[in-house]
């Protein structure tokens, strides 16, 4: 469950009113809070002033695991309140209220009358039975419950007409006189005229009071809405129960676990430094323990919303950048989820829904890369071999379904299955592609696809090595020579100079310039004229040299629009022009991987442009500029840098910037034989990264202007800079 409305509407009351998504199912509204006098009159409270230089007060702050917020009521005294959000589906609003208090502490909420039942009173509340539905209409039956601390001096339900706001003096409660009387049963008040089956319309107002009069300042008074989630058939709770529980998966001090289990990346950059720690905090809030229905291990969502389940084209993301926590989980089961979920056919799911798997669709993704990165860091001889069994099947029905005829290119079935949709990239082969939805009616070769095919067969062929398969290991070689022949001679125009993408229906080149074009500097196969070509177009604004990097679509591309403008409608997902940090990340991987081979003139340029564009790129992630506003949205204005706030999707984890800064600006690169420490040239003139976890030992890297060094459990080594310092594990 996660608390990160789009947008929010009711930061300036207490508690959560504007909505909690619990995975994809939006849950609204929340609960609100309201101090009560003995007079039955509420105390309206504001938020406090900031404090001195515009910042926030003392008591107002906000850290991953909680925000807390000063309150001032008529008589500007000071009240705080602390909301986190907590394991079992625990939204909690605690309060210090001074003693000088009289009346009570209301937490207040309505619900939907038409999907809302079965509403009882609970030993410190009262509970009901809410029904709620994704965007695809999949319904989910959740258990919710409002209570308290201790045991409440009153409890209310009134169904109503009217409007539905956490606004005290709208409420039917704000109007009572003490009049009515409680129901024996249940003990909670439900008005002198209540019809409990009149027609389902309206709005359902619960309230639950605790007395002020018991404060004390070591238990202050507790607001908080529990939903427990249980099966709509059975009725059996799926999860904690509401009563609060102890500290456990990212609540309590597991924030602060969660984020030592990560290295500290320290350079003195501003943005830099913010930018990793506030991507930890994006991980950390879009993780899923792994106990849903399909999704078995512990893994990250895409992001918020409808975005909150684990999503393919993702999942490499989330690989690269979960190997860099101790013990590598998440970095599995982002790839175990998908393979133990893997289709009869072989292909696999796009998308895992936690209550079925139908209208999933499908994403292409660089499995190969994202499988051996964490092999790398994080060996798992069992999990290698299942990914290995799954991942083969994948790559027979990639072939077989979408190269048939034996090309070595991959084929594009619809505009949607790349991630990338709204392109001049499929109009080149279907000028109605971008209005066909997800029917299979293109036949694109893709360049993208092909190099993600490439790369899956170059790391089945290593793992059958390492497993000891050699008939296996000669059918990936086979099928990725053939790959690698097919991008060389068929997708390369030198009219571009880029690789494009191939008409399906002729074998001809489009010729369309996008960001995939650079995707082959990820093979390792790119050098010579090509790569110079390549990095001049990184280079010229009139292509793909913006001022934020990179374009999706090259500037002098027909359809390009920086405001993602598609046939005059901004769209919420646009990829003709736009910034998207997935894109960005797989074109600065593949320069860092230039860089890696050796010091060639073309491999220099490349590690001195990857540097510069990462250096960008951290930097338009940053709202109005600002270093103490970092973001991370779907896409960005690419010459202003503006991201998509109308999409109201923050924290966005489609991208692997937190690698990227590890390896690129940190030098740390892992892989079995050892550590390597080569950072990119023109990065930060000092670095500091550790403790890092790989392969059973304890890394820490220090960069320094002309020197770097590496301590690897305890014992320290040293190396000029720019040559790259190479220590091997202990045998």
């Amino acid at each position: 469950m996660v608390w990160a409305p789009p947008f929010p509407r009711w930061l300036h009351r207490p508690g959560f009113w504007d909505p909690v998504h619990l995975l994809q199912h939006e849950v609204g509204p929340g609960f609100s809070v309201a101090l009560v006098g003995s007079d039955g009159r509420e105390r309206p409270l504001r938020r406090a002033a900031p404090g001195p230089g515009g910042g926030e007060p003392a008591v107002g702050r906000w850290r991953p695991g909680r925000l807390v917020v000063a309150w001032l009521d008529e008589r500007d005294v000071l009240v705080e309140e602390r909301r986190q959000v907590l394991p079992g589906g625990v939204l909690e609003s605690a309060w210090h209220v001074p003693r000088d208090f009289e009346g009570h502490l209301v937490g207040f909420t309505v619900q939907p009358a038409d999907a809302t039942d079965g509403v009882e009173g609970t030993a410190d509340g009262v509970g009901w039975t809410r029904t709620v539905s994704d965007r695809r209409g999949q319904e989910l039956v959740l258990r919710m419950e409002l209570s308290g601390s201790g045991s409440p001096a009153w409890r209310r339900v009134v169904p109503s007409e009217g409007r539905g706001a956490p606004e005290w003096r709208h409420s039917p409660f704000a109007e009572e006189a003490g009049g009515g009387a409680e129901d024996a049963a249940t003990g909670v008040f439900f008005g002198p005229d209540a019809e409990p089956d009149a027609p389902r319309s309206g709005w359902i107002w619960i309230a639950v009071a605790l007395p002020l009069a018991e404060v004390d300042e070591d238990s202050p008074p507790t607001i908080r809405l529990a939903l427990r989630v249980r099966d709509a058939d059975d009725r059996r709770a799926r999860t904690a129960s509401p009563a609060r529980p102890a500290a456990g998966p990212m609540g309590g001090s597991a924030w602060e676990s969660f984020f030592g289990d990560f290295p500290r990346f320290r350079c003195g950059d501003p943005y830099l430094d913010r930018t990793f720690d506030y991507r930890i905090h994006g991980l950390g809030l879009n993780r899923i323990e792994g106990s849903w229905g399909p999704v078995r291990h512990p893994a990250i969502a895409e992001g918020p919303e409808y975005f909150h389940v684990p999503i393919a084209y993702s999942a490499q993301c989330h690989m690269m950048e979960m190997r860099w926590r101790k013990g590598g989980r998440e970095a599995w089961g982002s790839l175990l989820n998908f393979i133990a979920n893997q289709r009869p056919d072989g292909s696999f799911h796009g998308r895992l829904y936690p209550e079925r798997l139908e209208g999933t669709d499908f994403y292409h993704a660089n499995w190969g890369d994202a499988l051996l990165a964490v092999d790398d860091m994080h060996p798992d001889p069992a999990a290698l071999a299942r990914c290995y069994e799954g991942l083969s099947r994948y790559a027979r029905w990639l072939t077989a379904e979408r190269d048939p005829e034996a090309s070595g290119m991959f084929t594009v079935t619809n505009h949607f299955e790349t991630g990338q949709e709204y392109m001049s990239r499929y109009m080149a082969v279907d000028e109605e592609a971008d209005v066909a939805g997800w029917r299979p009616r293109l036949r694109l070769k893709g360049i993208d696809v092909t190099v993600y095919a490439h790369q899956l067969f170059r790391a089945l062929a290593a793992v059958a090595r390492r497993l000891e398969r050699p008939g296996d290991e000669a059918e990936w070689r086979e099928l990725g020579d053939r790959c690698r022949k097919a991008i060389d001679e068929r997708m390369w125009s030198a009219e571009a100079g880029l690789f494009t993408d191939v008409d399906g229906r002729t074998g001809e080149r489009t010729g369309l310039k996008a960001a995939v074009g650079f995707y082959p500097l990820l093979t390792g196969g790119v050098d010579g004229a090509r790569l110079d070509a390549l990095l001049d177009h990184l280079e010229d604004p009139a292509t793909f040299g913006t001022r934020f990097p990179l374009p999706s679509s090259s500037v002098d591309d027909p359809r390009f629009s920086a405001e993602g403008i598609w046939r005059g409608k901004r769209r919420n997902c646009p990829w003709n022009g736009r910034v998207w940090p997935m894109t960005t990340s797989h074109v600065i991987e593949g320069l860092l991987r230039c860089w890696r081979r050796g010091n060639s003139r073309g491999n220099a340029r490349a590690g001195a442009l990857a540097a510069d564009m990462l250096n960008r790129f951290a930097r338009m992630m940053f709202t109005d500029g600002d270093p103490a506003r970092p973001n991370c949205f779907e896409h960005y204005n690419p010459h202003t840098g503006r991201a998509c706030h109308f999409r109201g999707i923050d924290d966005y984890q489609h991208s692997w910037i937190l690698d990227l800064l590890a390896r690129g600006f940190g030098g740390l690169h892992v892989d079995a034989a050892g550590i390597e420490v080569r950072p990119l040239p023109g990065g930060p003139a000092r670095v500091s990264l550790g403790q890092v976890a790989a392969r059973g030992c304890t890394v820490s890297v220090e960069v320094e202007p002309e020197r770097v060094s590496a301590t690897v459990d305890g014992e320290r080594f040293d190396g000029p800079r720019g040559e790259g310092l190479r220590v091997p594990w202990a045998s």
